[in-house]
């Protein structure tokens, strides 16, 4: 039974957040938990994509919804969404993204 791609977006911008001091930029926080993911589940279909908030054309309805939030201060970036749930923002920890992802039926290789 082939399960279904998990959907993984990292939500941010060239600029550091202000409120995240000594934060990785959000590019860096996409290409980490990008290797992260890759190393403790290997083989494991996922999709992710980095939605830069200072685009102009982000043809998706959600997406743009999202950015406007961000925009608004509403949520810190890089904000990172699994299947559209909001798993962590500003300085992303790999825990909570894990646990996620295992709920989600990923697991973990030794």
């Amino acid at each position: 039974m082939k399960k279904n791609k998990l959907s993984i977006e990292i939500y941010g911008a060239e600029v550091v957040c202000a409120s995240c001091v000594n934060a990785p930029s959000s590019k860096d926080t996409y290409e980490w938990l990008q290797a992260a993911i890759d190393r403790k589940y290997p083989n494991q279909p996922y999709d992710i994509h980095y939605i830069d908030i200072d685009a102009e054309d982000i043809a998706d309805d959600r997406q743009s919804a999202i950015v406007e939030q961000v925009r608004n201060d509403e949520f810190f970036y890089p904000l990172v969404m699994i299947e559209g749930e909001m798993i962590g923002e500003g300085y992303i920890q790999l825990k909570p993204v894990f646990a996620e992802l295992e709920k989600h039926g990923f697991v973990a290789q030794a």
